[in-house]
């Protein structure tokens, strides 16, 4: 049975389990993500952080457990109707349209949310109103001098930004990256977490990142998945501090962010 919902939480897991055949991936996860938080999950590979994830979004379904989004069960739910519920996502692969412009790309993300939807009778060239939130997006994510270019021809750090840009554009408050800054340079990578952290301002973002200088430099609570358990969720100070991290997850590894 459902626990009633943690009164601020944007994003509560309660008692989530996901099992593939007899392979049990993630065990009995509790864990309430706070409006407006910061929350990076992480943990060694194989812990089951893409499983988490996709839990979360609606790609899995829980095998028991469940998922809420504003003290709303969305277990079970499609990925569109949790995208419609106010929760975007980035995929681990960059997912745009080559073949369009970077300002096509934005527009036509924006286009369920500003009530286009199935109107086929309207010129999108002739939406004006659309056209402007997309110029907007473009600023926000500081893209907007390569307007016109296709996106496939854009740089891999170029090509994330985008994604990011299509994230935000639903006007979702709860926005999911997946290792956001994976494949980057440090330059790259310093540009990244100053824009996610710029587009992202008054919403709650969930990030799954493998770079742990990324992951205490943006977060405000850290939560440690270790073979499908989470043994750790609090600050960054105390994560790092965490004897019990250490021991399970690579302690060296965190000791680089220092």
């Amino acid at each position: 049975m459902t626990r009633p919902p943690t009164t601020h939480a944007a994003v509560e897991l309660q008692n989530l389990t996901k099992s593939f055949g007899l392979a049990k991936i993630i065990q009995g996860v509790d864990l309430a993500i706070d409006r407006g938080e910061r929350h990076a999950i992480i943990g060694p590979n194989g812990a089951g952080k893409s499983t988490l994830f996709n839990l979360i979004t609606g790609k899995y379904v829980p095998t028991s457990g469940s998922v809420l989004l504003h003290g709303e069960n969305v277990s079970g739910k499609k990925p569109y109707q949790i995208n419609r519920m106010g929760l975007s996502r980035s995929f681990q692969i960059t997912n745009i349209f080559p073949k369009m412009t970077v300002f096509e790309n934005i527009r036509c993300s924006l286009l369920w949310t500003m009530g286009y939807r199935y109107s086929f009778w309207h010129l999108i060239d002739r939406q004006n109103s659309v056209s402007q939130r997309a110029e907007e997006i473009l600023d926000q994510i500081n893209m907007v001098a390569r307007r016109d270019e296709l996106a496939g021809v854009l740089t891999y750090a170029e090509q994330r930004a985008l994604e990011i840009g299509i994230t935000i554009a639903g006007g979702a408050d709860i926005i999911m990256l997946y290792e956001p800054t994976a494949g980057m340079s440090a330059s790259e990578t310093n540009y990244m977490v100053d824009l996610i952290r710029k587009v992202t301002e008054g919403k709650t973002l969930i990030v799954v990142e493998h770079d742990m200088g990324v992951v205490f430099d943006l977060a405000d609570r850290i939560s440690v998945l270790v073979y499908g358990e989470i043994i750790e969720s609090d600050t960054p100070q105390k994560v790092r501090e965490s004897t019990r991290v250490k021991e399970a997850y690579l302690g060296s590894v965190l000791e680089e962010a220092n």
